[in-house]
């Protein structure tokens, strides 16, 4: 059974920058397809970067293009999202979600609805404030 794991939310002032990590375990990475999504207080959680693990061809969310950069180390089974000038309205719990890459009719799509993964972790927060 696939298990995802994140890390490295925290604290940060705007215009700083974190590294988020997720571990994935129990199923081959070029089997799926990961996004990180993202869940403010009193909002629906949204996609910010979604890709097939083997074709790295991503997508983003219009409000971080040009800030965050999702990529993959296959070895180490782990995702990363590089977020860069991180802004206020950035502050949210960060998910890692996972679904079989041939279950997607789009990354797109994919991103742009949550409950179609298969599989969370449990999030981390990520917290930009002055």
């Amino acid at each position: 059974q696939l298990q995802l794991v994140e890390s490295g939310g925290g604290s940060v002032q705007p215009g700083g920058s974190l590294t988020l990590a997720c571990t994935a375990s129990g199923s081959t990475m070029d089997d799926l397809a990961i996004g990180w999504f993202r869940q403010a207080p009193g909002k629906v959680r949204e996609g910010v970067s979604c890709f097939i693990v083997s074709d790295d061809d991503p997508v983003y969310a219009d409000s971080v293009k040009g800030r965050f950069t999702i990529s993959r180390d296959k070895a180490k089974s782990t995702v990363y999202l590089q977020m860069n000038s991180l802004k206020i309205e950035d502050t949210a719990v960060y998910y890692c979600g996972a679904v079989n890459r041939w279950k997607i009719y789009t990354v797109q799509a994919m991103c742009d609805n949550y409950y179609n993964m298969e599989s969370w972790g449990k999030g981390t927060l990520v917290t930009v404030s002055s």
